[in-house]
């Protein structure tokens, strides 16, 4: 067994040691036991379960598109000036196109013998400008506000606004779903994501589309967190991960099919709000998806699990006669409790569950944060080898073919990643797992910093063509690795949180991955905004995290085929143990033979002593005599 789980009778709460604070009392015994004693008596994995998780899976292709609607809403598109010449100064130089790639640097092909430094002022002179978004677009929120030149900070504004709401809501919605339930936090998730989504698509101005996408932001990291926790807790330990990687699968087909959805909307109003509507079909899961049982049961609503589990084993077609474990008289007798819940900041008095999640966002800050520094570098490197033409037209082509092509490579590499997670951690488990794909992280990472300089040191001084074309194919070589095992790194670390945190904490603890997450993210845009200056010192700093994690990954238990934690003691009763499985079962063989062994018991025995003692033997002679 790879995790050394506690029983209930060897763990003691009530007495605080090695800062372990006591937050709970135990609850009731097999209503305690929800995988072994309560899912059984439901049916196991059964036709109601399975409903329930086809129905998590649905939404997972609205989220997909919402989570990537930026990359289209605020893609920079290239442009051409209408004027024939430009006045700068006292100078009149020729007209000038721009094509902007995808990670937001912008390229200038100039049509005269005008250098560089004289178009960038012509650039912001312009007022006639003919853009061109070759994204399936007419308009978007870029060309319909002309955010270029001076303007083009609020493009990142804008792209800031979804991710830090995304990053609160995840936090916020998080502590809610442990206090009041998964399914009122996911219900009132819906409403106002309906509500603030289709507001955003009659935004009058660049200010108010912000906003709006901070909350929409907000309610969707609501839906994201809310069906991620229900998925979870209503599967066995068998099938947790499958589960979860499809409704993953689903995600990155809506990363897919969005191009193409755009290219059927032409404007970006119109394309927001088919985003936005199928969310309404969610609503009816007021009344068709319960709250989760697991949950009510752990934090002691006896009242509403018992006609819950009535409703699953009707669902279920479960002979209830047949209760070998007594669940339904051990919920008759419980049912007079009073709830009992349990906020987050309660981790930060346990000894080994803090670190847990800590080392989990460390985890997941690092993956997101550095795949952003690979798909840079990828799309640098591909532009850098496309700059020769003066003519518009192919200005343009190459625009739209570049974007298609690092769109669907990001996507691509993101689908191979997930693929490659399944059989990885069927075969090495979820620590053993997420440690190859950090280590294939940080290699990828120390090689594209450093080997690509050794090449040319040392091996080409004299054809620079030839060192640019080698160090261009093995940094897109490595971004390409290293995009693959971040995005792997960063899903298993949320994943991984999921299965070790508490069914009472759940939702707080995976807020927090979430919310690390979404810091990790948040770097893109940040280096955009400041034209991608400090790339490297970025990049740098986020390879020396990959080896930090690598060694706290090896401080995490491991959660494979493990029943969920219900209760904050049962998250700490997870131990972690060596990657290896230990030889004969277990045992650990003795340094010294039971012959070499030799007695110790008179060592305290000293002279000092010994005459003490003897003195007082004589004294209780003489006092009895």
């Amino acid at each position: 067994m790879a995790v050394e789980r506690l029983d209930s009778e060897e763990v003691h709460p009530e007495f605080p040691e090695n800062g372990f604070v006591a937050t709970e009392k135990a609850s009731s015994g097999v209503l305690r036991e929800y995988d072994e004693s309560v899912a059984p008596y439901l049916g196991g994995f059964g036709k109601y379960q399975k409903q329930l998780i086809l129905l998590t899976w649905i939404p997972a292709l609205f989220i997909g598109y919402s989570q990537n609607s930026d990359s289209l809403l605020l893609a920079q598109p290239g442009y051409t000036c209408k004027s024939a010449t430009v006045s700068v100064g006292n100078r009149t130089i020729n007209p000038v196109s721009y094509v902007n790639t995808t990670n937001g640097s912008r390229t200038a092909y100039v049509h005269g013998n005008d250098s560089r430094n004289d178009i960038k002022n012509a650039d912001c002179l312009c007022n006639d400008r003919k853009y061109n978004i070759s994204i399936g677009l007419v308009q978007n929120v870029v060309t319909k506000w002309n955010l270029v030149c001076d303007s083009t900070w609020k493009v990142h504004i804008a792209k800031f606004s979804l991710l830090v709401g995304l990053i609160f809501g995840y936090l916020v919605m998080g502590v809610l779903a442990d206090w009041f339930g998964r399914q009122p936090v996911l219900i009132i998730s819906v409403i106002f994501m309906l509500i603030f989504g289709l507001t955003v698509a009659l935004s009058v101005n660049v200010t108010m589309f912000s906003t709006l996408r901070f909350f929409e932001g907000f309610c969707l990291a609501g839906i994201i967190l809310s069906l991620y926790v229900m998925r979870i807790e209503i599967c066995d330990p068998g099938n947790r991960f499958m589960m979860t990687m499809v409704a993953s699968f689903i995600a990155l087909l809506g990363q897919l099919l969005l191009p193409g959805l755009a290219a059927l909307c032409r404007d970006w109003q119109v394309l927001q709000a088919v985003i936005i509507c199928p969310f309404i079909l969610m609503i009816a899961f007021i009344c068709i998806f319960p709250e989760s049982l697991r949950w009510l049961l752990a934090t002691q609503q006896y009242e509403k699990s018992k006609s819950l589990i009535l409703h699953i084993t009707k669902k279920n077609s479960v002979d209830t006669e047949t209760d070998v474990k007594g669940i339904m008289p051990e919920l008759e007798r419980v049912l007079t409790k009073k709830p009992k819940k349990t906020c987050i900041v309660k981790m930060v008095g346990t000894r080994n569950l803090w670190k847990n999640i800590l080392v989990l966002c460390v985890n997941s800050l690092t993956g997101f944060g550095i795949h952003h520094c690979f798909a840079r570098s990828m799309m640098k490197n591909k532009w850098e080898n496309t700059t020769a033409s003066h003519n518009n037209d192919i200005h343009n082509n190459m625009m739209l073919s570049n974007f298609y092509a690092d769109y669907y490579t990001m996507a691509g590499i993101a689908v191979a990643s997930c693929l490659a997670m399944c059989p990885a951690v069927g075969f090495m488990g979820r620590r053993g797992g997420l440690l190859m794909f950090m280590i294939l992280t940080a290699l990828a990472s120390l090689l594209q910093l450093g080997f690509l300089n050794l090449i040319g040191k040392y091996n080409l001084h004299h054809d620079t063509d030839l060192k640019e074309t080698i160090n261009r194919k093995f940094s897109i070589a490595f971004s390409i690795i290293g995009m693959f095992s971040s995005h792997a790194v960063g899903s298993l670390s949320i994943f991984f949180c999921a299965e070790i945190t508490p069914t009472v904490i759940r939702g707080g603890g995976l807020g927090l991955v979430l919310a690390s997450a979404g810091f990790g993210m948040l770097t893109a845009p940040i280096m955009e905004l400041h034209n991608q200056k400090g790339y490297f010192l970025h990049h740098v700093i986020f390879a020396c995290c990959t080896l930090i994690c690598i060694i706290c990954i090896l401080l995490l238990p491991e959660s494979r085929h493990q029943n969920l934690p219900e209760t904050i003691s049962d998250g700490e009763g997870y131990m972690r143990q060596p990657l290896l499985p230990p030889k004969k079962g277990g045992e650990q063989p003795l340094l010294l033979t039971n012959s070499e062994l030799k007695d110790y018991s008179g060592i305290h025995e000293t002279p000092v002593r010994h005459a003490a003692s003897s003195e007082s033997n004589t004294a209780n002679v003489v006092k009895s005599s």
